[in-house]
């Protein structure tokens, strides 16, 4: 029973939040909810035939209740002073809040504003700020700063095929609920941030600029992608390529990467006792949150994969999928946005059920397939994960890779050596200038081999296929239908 209750509160809760992301639900229908949940408790008391249910039933309405109730506690509140002078010029002050995200033509500041400036006054104000502001700008996390430009609202806007990102919410995930554009911004003073994560996101930044020394482009912004999870090291035109053959997760630090490394290691050890393998792989997932800046998506991708590889490891998948469960409803609790609006914690966790559930069942009827260099592990959890995310994917983008898992099985091949491989390129790159381009010799090689291998596959017919939009409905169809599946496989098989 306490497994149905944990489900109960997980899924219940869950349900909540989702309801509550599309619909204005409120206090009414959670009490309503509440009201069930009692009435359903007083029906157990008296009927011992189905308490057990009665009392599940209960907590997930209780559950549900709660997560309306936390969603509409996590909605964004817009700040009067701010709303008063939507599409005008304002300066306002506050602190970066997030490390600034550099793109081709402008870098993105997340500021936690506290004052707007009114001529020669001041108002107190709270709101998060995406302040958008030319690309050579030197801001880093933690500085206070002054920023000037046009006032408005996030809106959502058409990516193709019909398709509408849902950026307001996109944003408000991070606790930002206005733009600040064509900005212009004045430094007041630094240091003003976390000191551990200013100091991680240090780390990080001389790692890139080893890797920059080290190896030209675009190999250092793939190894930069791979190792501490770069943002747009490859530029447009390279990452079509990549997205285009269902490469796109490697570019960036995902914990399918991660579990890459901890595999390796784990197999290393293999003989070391299982407390030393354990607590090797946490380590390893903790040094690589820690080196991509401490960001949110790395330290979720490092969690996932601790679950996905002690799942895999111990052979407890039951064990694995309530702590998938119980990390995944933390994260919700914690930002309540991410379930709906954030789709890198979407992909994490079909990914990591995906590693946890159907690469065994691959990897069973792969016998054929070598376990030399990993070839059968690799192949089973390519396939599984893939199988995993592919409805999300094909409702989010509505790209078809066709030659995805050949071009998954060449690159990853190569990732752990690469993400290794360029570790030393950049540390040979700091301390080392005159002999770093000897140094970085094998990462170059390796990452030019990922990236021919993207480029190959992109150059065959009909390498992508593009999907018009769908409903979300046919998307949970989608995934009642494999996860049905997968619970019909395992009756059938105990």
């Amino acid at each position: 029973m306490g497994t149905k209750l944990l489900l109960a509160v997980i899924f219940g809760f869950l349900a909540g939040v989702f309801a509550r992301s599309f619909y204005p639900l409120g206090f009414a229908v959670a009490g309503f909810a509440v009201l069930i949940a009692v009435i359903s408790i007083l029906f157990a008391y008296f009927d011992d035939t189905k308490r057990t249910a009665l009392i599940i039933f209960a907590i997930a309405l209780i559950a549900f209740a709660g997560g309306i109730l936390r969603m509409n506690s996590a909605v964004l509140i817009g700040d009067p002073e701010l709303t008063n002078r939507l599409d005008k010029k304002v300066t306002i002050e506050g602190v970066v809040s997030d490390e600034p995200d550099v793109r081709e033509s402008n870098i993105r500041l997340s500021v936690k504003a506290g004052e707007i400036i009114l001529g020669t006054s001041t108002k107190a104000i709270r709101a998060g700020v995406l302040v958008v502001a030319p690309h050579n700008t030197p801001v880093q996390y933690g500085a206070s700063v002054r920023a000037e430009g046009t006032l408005r609202l996030p809106r959502a806007f058409e990516v193709g095929d019909g398709r509408e990102f849902s950026y307001p919410e996109y944003l408000a995930k991070d606790g930002i609920g206005y733009e600040l554009a064509f900005a212009q911004v004045e430094i007041l003073s630094v240091g003003g941030g976390n000191i551990i994560k200013e100091s991680a996101i240090w780390v990080k930044q001389k790692f890139l600029e080893g890797l920059g020394l080290a190896l030209g482009e675009p190999q250092a912004g793939l190894g930069g992608g791979i190792t501490v999870g770069a943002k747009r090291g490859l530029g447009k035109e390279l990452s079509a390529i990549f997205i285009s053959v269902g490469l796109i997760h490697v570019v960036v630090l995902s914990g399918y990467n991660i579990m890459l490394v901890m595999n390796g290691a784990l197999r290393m050890f293999s003989s070391a006792p299982r407390l030393f393998r354990l607590f090797l792989g946490a380590f390893i997932a903790i040094f690589f949150a820690l080196m991509t800046g401490g960001a949110s998506s790395s330290v979720r991708a490092a969690a996932m994969a601790v679950i996905g590889v002690v799942g895999r490891a111990t052979g407890r998948l039951y064990l694995a999928s309530r702590a998938l469960g119980v990390v995944a409803l933390g994260m919700v609790v914690w930002n309540p946005f991410t379930l709906s609006f954030d789709l890198g914690f979407q992909l994490s966790v079909l990914a990591t059920l995906g590693l946890i559930w159907f690469t065994p069942i691959f990897s069973a009827r792969l016998k054929w397939i070598t376990e030399k260099f990993a070839l059968r592990e690799i192949t089973a959890s390519t396939l599984g994960t893939q199988l995993a995310v592919l409805p999300l994917l094909l409702y989010q983008n509505g790209q078809l890779p066709l030659f995805s898992l050949p071009a998954n099985l060449f690159a990853l091949i190569a990732i752990p050596p690469a993400m290794t491989a360029s570790a030393l390129a950049s540390v040979a790159g700091l301390i080392a200038e005159p002999v770093a381009t000897l140094v970085a010799l094998p990462a170059y090689i390796l990452l030019s081999y990922i990236i021919e291998i993207a480029k190959f596959f992109a150059s065959l017919p009909f390498s992508s296929v593009a999907i018009g939009a769908f409903s979300a409905w046919w998307m949970f169809l989608a995934y009642a239908l494999m996860f049905g599946g997968l619970v019909f496989i395992k009756r059938r098989a105990a």
